[in-house]
C-alpha cells in the first residue's frame, strides 16, 4: 500500500510579495540591543548602518595596528555620524547598575523574613516552624538568614529594628 501522490496546485490567492517579505525577516538575525534595533535600516548595508550610528564593524580598520611609521592623514579621519542618539542611548544603558544574577530566590526571602519576624534570632524555634518544610535544622536557617543579611543587609536591620519595637 503506497501514498496517494495528489497533485501540486498553484495557490492564487497567496501574496507572493509578502512572502518572501516573511521569510527575509524570518531568515535575517534579530538584534538583541533595542538602541541599534531601532536605527537599523533594513535598505542600507551593515557597514554603512554601523557607520551612520557611529559604531564600528571591523574594529582593527577603526584603530589600526600600530606600525613603526604612523601617518598623520590616517589618524583622525572619521565618518560624520548620522544617528548621533544611538551613542547616547547605549551609553546610558552602559551606565545603568547591572543587576546582580547572584543572589537569593524570592521564595528564600519570604522564609527568611517570615523566620525573622516572628522568631528574631531564636534559629531553635525557627526549626520547629510549620513553615519550615524542609525540616531545615537550626544551623542551616541560620545559614539561610546569614545569606540573607549578605545581600540584604538594610532590610535584615529594619526587619529586626521592627520586630524588638514590637
Amino acid at each position: 500500500m503506497g501514498k496517494v501522490k495528489r497533485k501540486n496546485t498553484f495557490q492564487y490567492n497567496v501574496n507572493r510579495k509578502n512572502l518572501k517579505r516573511k521569510l527575509k525577516r524570518k531568515s535575517a538575525p534579530r538584534i538583541d540591543c533595542e538602541q541599534i534595533r531601532h536605527a537599523w535600516d533594513d535598505s542600507r548595508s551593515v557597514g554603512t548602518n554601523l557607520a551612520e550610528m557611529g559604531l564600528a564593524g571591523d574594529p582593527n580598520k577603526v584603530i589600526p595596528i600600530k606600525k613603526t611609521q604612523v601617518k598623520d592623514t590616517d589618524v583622525g579621519q572619521s565618518k560624520p555620524i548620522h544617528k548621533p542618539y544611538v551613542i547616547a542611548g547605549l551609553e546610558a544603558a552602559a551606565s545603568l547598575p547591572s543587576k546582580k544574577t547572584m543572589g537569593i530566590s524570592s521564595d528564600m526571602v519570604y522564609y527568611v523574613r517570615h523566620m525573622v519576624e516572628n522568631y528574631g534570632e531564636d534559629y531553635k524555634a525557627m526549626a520547629r516552624d510549620e513553615k519550615n518544610y524542609y525540616q531545615d535544622t537550626p544551623k542551616q536557617i541560620k545559614r539561610k538568614v546569614n545569606l540573607y543579611k549578605q545581600h540584604h543587609l538594610k532590610d535584615y536591620e529594619a526587619l529586626l529594628s521592627s520586630v524588638k519595637k514590637v
